[in-house]
């Protein structure tokens, strides 16, 4: 019999099992629940959004047949005669593509001349309109004469005409807006009946169904089909005809709720299959019109949906036997690790470690008896290791302190041979036209050329004694200039900027810079002029020097803390491997390019000495910008 207590692996498996099965019946049930709740919604939404738009057409012919008839009714009248009831007919008829046929009927003997019968009868077939005087035939009992007079207003009716005698009847099926008509002594004198073909709304509806097999009917207010797939049921059967009260009492349900004009929807069985009903009553009429849709195109998705659930579950039984495979893995583990951690051992790798488990099979117990060894092993190689570790700590360290020799070595002669070879070329310029003016005297030379040598010993006077400040200031850690650092100027930061533009422009004069600012030209700030100055313009001269010269821009900006001079530019930019080293001293991104490496260390140093600093936009690609800040004192 096997101890559960002990036995790890089955006590695992078991409890695996147990946790899987739950899962598995809660999950199934929750997928299947509101999966079907899910589509039987979702179809609804649809089916209810598809019948809404029927019945916005359905609505669009009855009004244009609406106001088609009362638009002629008035002049059909005052005009009552046999050519002009003729005349309306037809034009009521072609002037609008929406109705089928038009019929206007006079009472008993109204026009002797004619007999007894008078109806002017326009049909449309195809694209033509043909107006004619219907074949003598007792109307006065139709559906579409008699209601409108009864009722001595205008009305909605469906009929199915079988009377053919012209040959000009649209398939039978008709829809009629029917309407009295009244002479000037508001007496009784026929009826105007204006007609939509029911089988041409049909195909209409039929092209809308959203689903393969649904369809669209329309029922009277005694629940007669009008509009239905099967064309032997129209007219002549109702909703209720041969409905079994015990086996179809929702379709008994249906008929009712749509006789009575209410809206809605729910399921039914129809001619034995489950479907989903959306109705609702078509306006200024006693009628209803309802979509079904079959729910074996409804769930067909849901079907679908099964095999997945089914694929799942075999998934899912793969599952949970990998888990109790890897359970049973995991059980052996530790046999595996320690046989690993004994040969490593056996290897001379003393360095392993076997931690202790709170394990009482078997395993767990050589496991912790391994563990002791190991450590009273380990008590008495310290000793040893300490010694070992020491030793190859010191050999790192003076590699380490050798390697840095030998940098700073190369650091100092790279220097002193980049600060030979700047100054050595500002120096030879000045020497060598000196030279010049020394051999020609001042009366050889014109005016412009006198211009150009003092011009150019000016400038590179200039960028000498710039090198010599800038190796000053190095040479200093910076705390000098901390507690000198004087913030009592006041400074005009629009003013500045343009300045400090013109100077660059001196120096560089095939440069274009503008300036944007967002302050006001009277905008000032406490802070240390010479420090500010040093640092713009060191941002300026290198977006003057490394870019193509024609897109530097000084964008002038403020918050609540801080004053902001963003110099950019458009160039080749900086290397995203050269950007962390790109304020250290000393330090340049080529090693053959034109300064000291000082530049923008020196920037950055004055900067946070004035409360603010100066950082590399690393979001602008289309070259550099930098971003010079100082404190708002406002």
């Amino acid at each position: 019999m096997i101890n559960i207590r002990k036995s790890f692996s089955t006590k695992l498996s078991v409890a695996l099992l147990i946790l899987a099965a739950p899962i598995f019946v809660i999950s199934l049930g929750v997928l299947f629940t509101q999966s079907r709740k899910m589509i039987r919604n979702e179809a609804i939404g649809h089916a209810s959004s598809v019948l809404n738009a029927t019945m916005q057409q359905l609505n669009r012919h009855f009004l244009t047949i609406e106001t088609a008839t009362n638009a002629n009714l008035w002049q059909v009248e005052q005009v009552f005669t046999p050519d002009s009831l003729l005349y309306f007919a037809n034009r009521i008829v072609s002037l609008n593509p929406h109705i089928d046929g038009c019929s206007i009927s006079a009472q008993p003997d109204m026009f002797p001349k004619y007999g007894r019968y008078f109806s002017a009868y326009s049909v449309r077939k195809a694209d033509s309109v043909t107006t004619v005087i219907e074949e003598p035939y007792d109307y006065f009992n139709k559906v579409w004469y008699k209601t409108p007079h009864q009722l001595r207003d205008a009305c909605w009716v469906a009929y199915y005409d079988e009377v053919d005698s012209l040959e000009l009847t649209l398939d039978g099926m008709l829809a009629s807006y029917c309407k009295p008509l009244y002479n000037a002594d508001s007496a009784f004198v026929g009826v105007i009946s204006t007609d939509l073909s029911l089988l041409r709304l049909s195909h209409e509806m039929s092209a809308m169904k959203p689903y393969p097999h649904s369809y669209f009917m329309l029922i009277g207010e005694n629940g007669r089909y009008y509009v239905h797939p099967d064309s032997t049921l129209l007219f002549k059967q109702t909703i209720f005809t041969g409905a079994d009260t015990r086996k179809q009492a929702d379709q008994i349900v249906l008929g009712h709720e749509m006789t009575s004009g209410k809206r809605g929807n729910m399921m039914v069985n129809m001619d034995g299959a489950d479907c989903i009903v959306c109705y609702q009553p078509v306006p200024g009429t006693k009628w209803s019109l309802a979509i079904v849709c079959p729910d074996s195109d409804v769930m067909e998705g849901y079907h679908r949906l099964i095999y997945i659930v089914v694929s799942l579950l075999v998934l899912g039984l793969l599952v949970i036997i990998l888990l109790s495979h890897r359970a049973m893995a995991h059980t052996i583990r530790p046999l595996h690790e320690l046989l690993d951690k004994t040969q490593s051992i056996t290897a001379g790798n003393m360095d392993v470690t076997i931690p202790r488990t709170t394990r009482i099979d078997v395993i767990g117990r050589l496991q912790n008896s391994f563990a002791q060894m190991l450590e009273s092993l380990n008590y008495h190689m310290k000793s040893v290791r300490f010694v070992s570790d020491q030793t190859r700590q010191r050999n790192e360290e003076l590699l380490q302190a050798t390697r840095m020799a030998q940098e700073a070595d190369r650091q100092k002669t790279t220097f002193i041979q980049n600060v030979t070879h700047q100054i050595r070329t500002p120096l030879n310029i000045i020497m060598g036209f000196a030279q010049v003016l020394s051999d020609a005297g001042s009366g050889n030379l014109s005016d412009d050329d006198l211009k150009n040598v003092t011009d150019t010993m000016n400038h590179n006077a200039t960028q000498l004694n710039r090198m010599v400040q800038m190796l000053f200031d190095s040479s200093d850690s910076g705390l000098n200039e901390e507690m000198n650092c004087d913030k009592t100027d006041t400074l005009l930061c629009v003013q500045e900027a343009h300045q400090a533009a013109d100077v660059v422009r001196q120096r560089y004069p095939g440069v274009s810079i503008s300036i944007q600012s967002q302050l006001a030209d009277d905008f000032s700030v406490l802070t240390n002029r010479t420090y500010f100055m040093h640092a713009l313009l060191e941002l300026m001269y290198n977006a003057a020097k490394y870019s193509d010269g024609k897109h530097v821009e000084l964008q002038v900006s403020a918050d609540e803390a801080m004053v902001s001079f963003a110099v950019q530019d458009q160039g080749n930019g900086i290397p995203e491997a050269e950007v962390e080293h790109l304020f250290k001293f000393f330090t340049k991104v080529d090693d053959l390019s034109e300064g000291l490496g000082l530049g923008l260390p020196l920037a950055k140093r004055h900067a946070q000495n004035l409360g603010g600093d100066v950082v590399l936009d690393t979001t602008y690609h289309s070259g550099c910008r930098f971003i010079l800040t100082i404190p708002n004192t406002n």
